[in-house]
């Protein structure tokens, strides 16, 4: 990885998120500039900027738990990093494996933002015509068609209007990000994270689907024809 293919904001930053390369366990969010960035680089270990104090901070120089470096990647926009590390220790100054523990979750919060109201509203902003909640396959096809009202109307406020109006390359940069968080909970072996992760990325893949004029219909056609084709051999 090139130091100068990364997008730093207006502050010289660039956000971190380390990860356990073994477990793929999310250790912590940390940031880093150029400089921190190249004395990772040369050293093998974890350096960041504290936004804080102002300064360069090798993770680990004093309490003993270095993070040894096995891989850096920068996201389609080259302005975010996944660091890949062999923790040599927690990761949390708590002393926790990860600065995210399950006791600061906020999974119900998000449950409850998630279960269509009486009117139908979602947490993307968006109104589900028909009976809200339902488990059925039709779903999909509810969806799909609300996707395509949202991409003709771009009404204000709406989570789909947003992803229309920034464009493919955002939309394609959600798909990437929601298919790592569904292998992440799968790698957890979290079912119910893995539940709301699975759920995200469908409802991008629509979008990116509807955003190419690729109807939701001919990939269900490719699947059957799979299937009838499996079936007769």
């Amino acid at each position: 990885m090139k130091v100068s293919s990364v997008k730093f904001d207006e502050k010289g930053l660039v956000p971190a998120i380390v990860q356990d390369a073994r477990t793929k366990t999310v250790l912590t969010l940390a940031y880093m500039n150029e400089e921190s960035l190249k004395k990772t680089l040369e050293i093998g270990e974890t350096v960041f900027y504290s936004r804080s104090r102002q300064e360069l901070w090798h993770k680990g120089a004093t309490s003993g738990n270095i993070q040894k470096v096995v891989d850096i990647r920068m996201d389609c926009d080259q302005d975010a990093l996944v660091v890949f590390v062999d923790p040599q220790g927690p990761a949390c100054h708590t002393g926790a494996e990860s600065c995210f523990s399950s006791e600061a979750s906020l999974r119900g919060s998000v449950t409850a933002a998630n279960v269509p109201a009486a009117d139908g509203t979602t947490s993307y902003g968006d109104v589900v015509p028909g009976k809200a909640g339902g488990k059925s396959p039709e779903i999909l096809n509810v969806l799909q068609r609300l996707i395509a009202q949202r991409e003709q109307q771009m009404p204000e406020g709406a989570y789909t209007t947003y992803l229309f109006d920034k464009g493919v390359d955002k939309i394609l940069k959600k798909v990437g990000e929601e298919a790592s968080e569904v292998i992440i909970a799968a790698k957890n072996h979290d079912k119910e994270e893995l539940k709301w992760e699975a759920a995200d990325l469908i409802y991008h893949l629509l979008v990116l689907l509807q955003e190419q004029k690729l109807p939701f219909a001919e990939v269900l056609g490719v699947l059957e024809e799979r299937h009838t084709s499996k079936d007769r051999k």
